[in-house]
């Protein structure tokens, strides 16, 4: 086998690593990207996965000092202190090919990585304002970056589309999520929304379906849909080019109406819709929006 052929080969097994890290852990991400051209897809890919990269490193570590770590390594990564290691590392080396090809700011990538050394402690964000800054911080992030990509590295003009799809999504996110972070000590519902509703942060730490606790994530879910809201009447402005980056956008609503709906039992029912709906919604968002899976065209 010549170099060559191994560079390739090794190339497309980055590539199939990080797919099937995106279908294995964001199956709504990976689903997403099927509605971009296929010219870009890989690069989408390896964002995402990069960001599961980031996200899962509270559930493989036990104390946050080696999460410190962890976080450093890509820092120095994105710094070029580190892109040696990269080729050994599919996510590292898909991500660094697509901030090359795209022109992404690793600036952005950097403040991703800083945002998310919140979630080795269990710290609440103190007011809303933080958590829209955490959420604007890391998924507007991805929102825009998906965005620059899809605009084959130009300006996409959709920074306040990120920024409020991002904050509706992170929310969303957060709250499918709420009892797996309980359950090891964590809470993202801001202070300012916890101590409004008394025992709420005790009832979601020890796994009790209270009316209080309902209440308080009720209101966090209308914080959601402002953002969610927002997000949607922008979206006719966005090129058609990279509306695609947004189809995630169409899960948000669907998860929250069945969270808040009465009786929902926060730690033993299924936050997500099935599997099937969920890639109905997608589809529809899609077509509404003009696109077909693949098709490029507005």
């Amino acid at each position: 086998m010549s170099l060559t052929q191994a560079n390739s080969n090794d190339s497309v097994s980055n590539e199939g690593y990080c797919a099937g890290l995106l279908r294995e852990h964001d199956r709504d991400r990976w689903l997403a990207c099927l509605f971009a051209p296929e010219q870009h897809r890989r690069a989408l890919t390896a964002l995402y996965a990069f960001n599961i990269e980031i996200e899962r490193i509270r559930d493989v570590v036990s104390e946050p000092l080696p999460g410190e770590v962890r976080l450093q390594w890509w820092r120095d990564l994105l710094e070029g202190q580190a892109r040696g290691n990269a080729s050994g590392h599919p996510v590292a080396a898909e991500l660094i090919s697509a901030i090359e090809r795209y022109r992404l700011p690793a600036s952005a990538l950097s403040a991703l990585i800083d945002a998310h050394t919140h979630d080795l402690y269990d710290d609440l964000l103190p007011t809303v304002g933080d958590l829209e800054g955490y959420c604007g911080e890391t998924s507007s992030t991805l929102f825009r970056l998906a965005s620059l990509i899809l605009a084959d590295g130009g300006d996409a003009g959709t920074a306040d589309q990120a920024g409020h799809a991002g904050v509706a999504y992170g929310i969303a996110s957060l709250m499918r999520n709420a009892a797996r972070h309980a359950a090891r000590g964590q809470i993202f519902v801001p202070a300012d929304i916890v101590i409004k509703h008394g025992s709420a942060r005790e009832d979601l730490l020890s796994g009790r379906n209270t009316p209080e606790l309902s209440t308080m994530m009720t209101e966090f879910a209308g914080l959601a849909l402002k953002h969610q809201d927002i997000a949607e009447n922008l979206l006719s402005a966005v090129p058609g080019t990279v509306v695609p980056a947004y189809v995630g956008l169409a899960l948000v609503r669907p998860l929250l109406r069945r969270m808040t709906r009465p009786g929902f039992d926060l730690f033993r029912m299924r936050a997500e819709p099935a599997q099937w709906l969920r890639q109905w919604h997608l589809w529809r968002f899609a077509r509404r929006a003009g696109r077909r899976p693949g098709s490029g065209a507005p």
